[in-house]
């Protein structure tokens, strides 16, 4: 069985020398269309403050499931793997899980 519990998405990505408009430019759809799936919590999109090439996406959904269909949808496979991804030197994925001491 697929974890029920909130998955949290934290994607650190190093953008090439001058392509960091383009990539928050394209984020902005992605973010757009991301709100709008049945399972995400939120979608938060960061830009390093004193590197301008780094990009931190900070993404929150229900469960497993809520991130599968994220990353099956026609716009994550078209814009964030098609467009995005040759833009980047690195990209590093951590998926979390919340821990509630409360």
């Amino acid at each position: 069985m697929k974890n029920q519990n909130p998955i949290h998405v934290f994607a650190t990505w190093k953008v090439k020398e001058g392509q960091a408009e383009n990539v928050l430019n394209l984020l902005k759809t992605v973010h757009d269309e991301s709100i709008k799936e049945e399972g995400n919590l939120f979608y938060k999109i960061h830009q390093g403050h004193s590197d301008l090439n780094t990009i931190v996406v900070f993404e929150g959904y229900t469960n497993e499931k809520a991130i599968e269909d994220h990353r099956n949808s026609d716009y994550f496979k078209d814009i964030v793997l098609g467009k995005i991804v040759p833009l980047l030197d690195t990209r590093e994925i951590v998926l979390t899980t919340p821990v509630d001491f409360f």
